[in-house]
């Protein structure tokens, strides 16, 4: 914490080097990207994309869960996304998933989170189908880095997102797109989904 406080301190002197960069923001913001991951301390968006201050809208829960939309119940995940969409009007949204990723681990090995109850109920709308193992795979066990399941996790997540309104008339008309990334904490490497060959490649 030390160490945060003494960046944060000196943070100012080192802006003025780019005091004009800097004075433009107050003016408002008009980032081209909303960019969805997960909450994990090791999943740093301006690092992985090399944005700046204004570049990217960005959404963090836990699992880069995206929930239902309902205005009758709203969520400030759910506000964001419509705030980005409706209001600051993105052209791109991404949602980034990640290699070790404790929330979708809990959903396929189906952890006892009864310590942690609001984690549990989190997790529980993750995506229509939890991303376990599948018959097909029931005698595998999933891969240390979880890739598969998290990138199938992803992947529901973005469906849910096509179902939010602001994103379905966005998407219809061309005004933006979506596109599901997967990040490997443990290399940095970084994969796109591509629809048409139905696997993530490298960006």
């Amino acid at each position: 914490m030390h160490q945060l406080i003494a960046h944060a301190r000196s943070f100012e002197s080192r802006c003025a080097e780019r005091s004009e960069d800097f004075r433009r923001l107050a003016a408002g913001q008009s980032p081209q990207v909303l960019f969805i991951t997960c909450s994990d301390s090791r999943v740093v968006p301006s690092l992985i994309t090399g944005a700046g201050p204004g570049d990217l809208f960005e959404l963090r829960t836990a699992g880069n869960i995206v929930p239902e939309y309902s205005h009758e119940h709203p969520a400030g995940e759910i506000a964001t996304i419509e705030y980005a969409v409706r209001v600051l009007g993105v052209r791109h949204i991404v949602v980034c998933g990640h290699s070790h990723c404790g929330a979708v681990g809990a959903l396929v090995r189906d952890d006892d989170l009864r310590a942690a109850p609001a984690v549990r109920g989190w997790l529980d709308i993750a995506a229509p189908q939890p991303p376990r193992c599948g018959e097909a795979a029931a005698a595998a066990a999933p891969s240390p880095d979880l890739a598969d399941a998290v990138q199938r996790h992803a992947l529901a997540q973005v469906q849910r997102l096509r179902e939010y309104p602001c994103v379905r008339e966005a998407t219809a008309s061309g005004r933006i797109s979506l596109d599901t990334w997967f990040y490997e904490v443990h290399t940095g490497a970084v994969h796109s989904h591509r629809p048409q060959a139905g696997t993530f490649q490298p960006l």
